[in-house]
């Protein structure tokens, strides 16, 4: 199929967003999709945050697959060990490493990156993919909202805080949902202080956040040694954040969900393939990049996207100019 009509359906798919979403788009665009990462010629190490289910352990498994030493971050010692030993099942040999951490909680995120950097010498990939839905208003050990603090804080102190480590090659992944598309990003009240909580809202304007830290967070680490940072989503796929966090989508859409190794298809390419070296700062579905905003004449307003950052600059006390 030549590039023009593969685009114009690649288009159709996304933008009708059942078709492209399901396992229906993935199935389609497997077609003409950009090539298969390859085993990585060297041992190298990944980290995943949320490593102990759904996304984030099917992402564990197939970069162990790769040939990666996966560290795998999560807040129950009892679930990593179950996640690494189901890898170690399906992948002999693979060579996994847990540390529990909570990634909502910002000391933790501190002694995390302490460990982590006492311990190796650079690494590859980092993938934020630990997420919550929590019902009601909670908030951090450092009063910050749980997800804000698990989406957004925790994943960029986590990121800078690990800079020394990377290289040239290295890239940072920030998994999105396409929940963000209808939610604008919020000029006040990032932390949900005011008015009713919904953690299904909480939830969509912290993805939305994601996808414009990640964008900003390109913009700063420019660096020859720092990494290319992209956010993506993974379409609808049949994990716990799904079944358990809104169990009537899940229930409704069940026969055309994606399996979790297929949503984290797009996550595993990130990390490991040659193509997203090419650029920074990109939210992508399918091993395409995708416009961040539908209709596409929409955009973030500068006052919000400043009000973002300087709340984040605020709560983890970075410096990135």
């Amino acid at each position: 199929m030549g590039n023009f009509l593969t685009g114009v359906l690649d288009e159709a798919l996304d933008r009708t967003v059942v078709p492209g979403y399901s396992r229906i788009g993935s199935a389609v665009r497997r077609r003409f999709w950009a090539a298969d990462p390859a085993p990585f010629p060297a041992p190298i190490d990944v980290i995943v945050t949320g490593g102990s289910s759904g996304l984030g352990a099917a992402a564990a498994r197939q970069l162990a697959v790769l040939g990666a030493r996966v560290h795998l971050v999560g807040r129950s010692a009892r679930r990593l060990d179950a996640s690494a030993t189901e890898i170690r099942h399906t992948v002999p040999g693979a060579e996994l490493v847990a540390h529990e951490c909570d990634m909502s909680d910002l000391d933790a995120v501190a002694a995390l990156v302490t460990t982590l950097t006492a311990q190796l010498t650079s690494i590859h990939a980092v993938v934020h993919c630990a997420g919550v839905m929590p019902p009601e208003r909670t908030e951090t050990a450092q009063k910050h909202e749980m997800a804000f603090a698990t989406h957004v804080l925790g994943p960029v102190a986590l990121t800078v805080g690990l800079r020394e480590l990377f290289d040239a090659g290295s890239r940072v992944v920030f998994v999105s949902s396409g929940g963000m598309y209808p939610v604008p990003l919020q000029t006040t009240d990032v932390e949900f202080a005011h008015g009713d909580y919904s953690g299904l809202t909480a939830y969509a304007r912290t993805k939305r956040m994601q996808v414009v830290i990640t964008e900003q967070l390109a913009e700063r680490l420019t660096g020859p040694d720092d990494p290319v940072v992209h956010s993506m989503h993974p379409g609808w796929a049949a994990t716990p954040g799904v079944t358990d966090s809104i169990p009537m989508f899940g229930s409704v859409m069940k026969p055309i969900l994606r399996t979790a190794d297929d949503g984290a298809d797009t996550i595993v390419w990130l990390a490991a393939a040659d193509q997203p070296l090419a650029s920074t700062g990109m939210f992508w579905h399918d091993r395409r990049p995708r416009p961040t905003h539908y209709p596409s004449w929409r955009r973030d307003s500068p006052e919000a996207r400043d009000a973002l950052w300087g709340a984040v600059v605020e709560a983890t006390g970075i410096d990135l100019g």
